[in-house]
């Protein structure tokens, strides 16, 4: 009896932690309210560059600007970080924000 309890604890566990690991992060509605503020120097609809590269596809190129790959975390880096005429928008924007931002950014 013993034995089945600590199977099921943790045949519990590792199904609660794949759920964990599957969600998705940020609402890509809200993300697309958020990008207003990037439009004016990115375009999302194209690859073409405006002020900044279009952002069409980003996840899908082999690499962004700076030569890394276009990884959620790259992603945040650079919106955190800019560079090359880009604000740093680490303080500008909430940790929830970016979430939706990089989950509009997989969108497109």
């Amino acid at each position: 009896m013993n034995r089945f309890r600590v199977w099921a604890v943790c045949a519990t566990l590792v199904a609660g932690s794949a759920v964990a690991w599957t969600a998705p992060k940020g609402d890509a509605e809200k993300g697309k309210e958020v990008f207003q503020q990037c439009a004016v120097c990115h375009n999302a609809d194209s690859d073409e560059k405006k002020m900044g590269p279009g952002l069409k596809g980003l996840f899908k190129k082999d690499k962004l600007t700076n030569g890394k790959k276009p990884t959620e975390a790259n992603v945040r880096a650079k919106v955190e970080e800019g560079g090359n005429g880009m604000p740093a928008y680490k303080d500008m924007l909430g940790d929830g924000d970016k979430d939706d931002l990089i989950a509009y950014l997989k969108t497109l």
